[in-house]
Formats: C-alpha cells, sequence, structure tokens
C-alpha cells in the first residue's frame, strides 16, 4: 500500500527486510500521510541477503528519501550509516536511515516506541519504578538508553547467560546519564518482584516462556511483552496467571513507526486509531 498522486517529485521511502512480504509498515505509513496530509510513496522492499547495501543504494540512486529495515539486515544498517544518533550507537543496530545530501543517518526508534506505549498508551510510569528487562540481546540493547532516560529507581537486566547481560550494564553505566541501580542476573537467581516486567526475548515466537519464577509478578505489576499476536502471547498468559497486567508489542510497533515518520516528515501521527484498526481486524 503506497500514498501516490502524480506529482513527479514524489517523496519515496520504503523499508528492507528479507523476508518482508508481510510486513505492516506499507500500511502503517500510508495511513500516517492519509491522517496527516503528507504526499508520499512507502513501499516494501525484499533485500537478498547478500546484498542489502547494493539495495540501499539502488534506493538512494532512485531518489528515495529514507528507510525503515527490519532482520536481518539492522547491523548491516549500523555498519554503513555514516552518521548514528545516540540510541543507535548504544543499541549497535539501525531501523531507520534517512538519505540527505550523500550522508546516510542512522537512528533506532525501536526503544522511544517501547517507552511510549508503555507510559503514553499504557498509562504506566516507569521513572522511579523497578524495572525488570528480560533478555540480553538486541531488542533489549535497544530498549536500554529509552528506558534509563525515564529514570526507573532500579533496572534489573535477566538473560539465560549472565556474561550478556553483564555487558548491558556496563553499556548502562557508560552512558552516565542514569544514577539509580541496575545489575545482571540470570533466571535462576531473580528474587522479589518488580513494577514493570519487559520480555524482551522471542521466547513467545515459539509459545515458550523464559524460566522465571511467578514471583516477580505482583498483583500490581505491568507485564509487556515485545512480541504481538492476533491472541495473548505466551508470556503474557504466564504474567496473567501471576496477577500482572499485561499488554504486547503491536502499540511498540507502531510508536517506533511513528517515531520514524516523525524523523522524516517533522509531524507526528496519531497511533490510538491504528492501534484499533488493526486489533478489530482481528489480525496484526
Amino acid at each position: 500500500m503506497s500514498v501516490i498522486n502524480s506529482s513527479a517529485q514524489l517523496d519515496r521511502y520504503c523499508v528492507f527486510g528479507n523476508p518482508i512480504q508481510h510486513s505492516k509498515s506499507p500500511a502503517i505509513h500510508a495511513m500516517f500521510a492519509s491522517q496527516t496530509g503528507q504526499t508520499l510513496e512507502y513501499s516494501a522492499r525484499l533485500a537478498p541477503l547478500d546484498s542489502f547495501v547494493p539495495s540501499v543504494q539502488q534506493f538512494i540512486a532512485e531518489g528515495g528519501k529514507g528507510a525503515n529495515v527490519t532482520v536481518p539486515f539492522k547491523l548491516e544498517a549500523y555498519a554503513l550509516a555514516n552518521h548514528l544518533s545516540e540510541r543507535a550507537a548504544i543499541a549497535g543496530a539501525v531501523n531507520t536511515l534517512t538519505f540527505s545530501d550523500g550522508v546516510i543517518v542512522g537512528d533506532n526508534t525501536d526503544g522511544v516506541g517501547l517507552v511510549r506505549d508503555i507510559t503514553e498508551n499504557a498509562k504506566t510510569a516507569i521513572v522511579g519504578r523497578r524495572i525488570l528487562l528480560l533478555g540480553a540481546g538486541g531488542a533489549a540493547r535497544g530498549a536500554l538508553l529509552p528506558l534509563l532516560a525515564q529514570q526507573p529507581a532500579s533496572l534489573t537486566i535477566a538473560n539465560r547467560t549472565i556474561s550478556k547481560a553483564e555487558d548491558l550494564v556496563q553499556l548502562a553505566h557508560a552512558t552516565k546519564t542514569y544514577r539509580g541501580e541496575i545489575e545482571a542476573k540470570t533466571w535462576q537467581d531473580l528474587n522479589g518482584s518488580f513494577d514493570v516486567i519487559i520480555n524482551a526475548t522471542s521466547a513467545s515466537l515459539q509459545s515458550e516462556v523464559p524460566p522465571i519464577p511467578y514471583t516477580v509478578f505482583a498483583d500490581t505489576s505491568f507485564a509487556y511483552d515485545m512480541m504481538y499476536s492476533d491472541g495473548q502471547t505466551s508470556f503474557n498468559r504466564y504474567a496473567e496467571q501471576a496477577g500482572a497486567r499485561t499488554r504486547d508489542g503491536l502499540g511498540m510497533l507502531l510508536e517506533q513507526a511513528a517515531e520514524a515518520f516523525f524523523i522524516w516528515r517533522g509531524v507526528r501521527p496519531q497511533t490510538a486509531p491504528l492501534f484499533a484498526h488493526f486489533r478489530t481486524k482481528g489480525s496484526v
């Protein structure tokens, strides 16, 4: 789906991925453009696994203004960028590229999308709260800086192998912007409950749950799964059984897209109508 008019100078954007046929980005950005009165074209592009950079260069040559990047090319996008935002540098991955005057600017909007969905859409505070981040891969790295910017009381990063969690703790200390408590733990070492529990693992894609105890949840806890599906994710079912409120990552998907749209167009679209559309449609 694209927003198109007869102008020969149509601003063009796209999303690169492999696979890419099921991407919702064209529909999302078409709805954003319609909502904000922006005239643009947004398409999905399948990049060969060994030809991401040539694919981007070809798109730039065709007049492309910017691109989103999804799996498996976020690390290659990071390497391709001439300039990185702070959040992209911390994440070590790029999901949003902007092309201007021969310069490729890389950004990462995943973490800010997560935080905005939690704090604004789910009306759940992060500031001053005890946060548990599950996983220490790319999704967790992308969330790190925006989470710390909210100044939680503490941040615990739990992972199957503690060394990867410790790497994120060191990365957090290196930002020098967070003064609260931060620690790394394995799944087995977790004790006590947390205010906000964020699942940054991909376990729900396999209908699995990280091996964490029920005790991390309290009846006042808020559990967030970065994954999303038509039904409830396995992580959120587990969290609800423990008494927690839950939300999946559909809002994060929309908010990270809205942030990219804002970077490119200078106007921030409303995500609530799209959230209702995709939920009501029954296929996300």
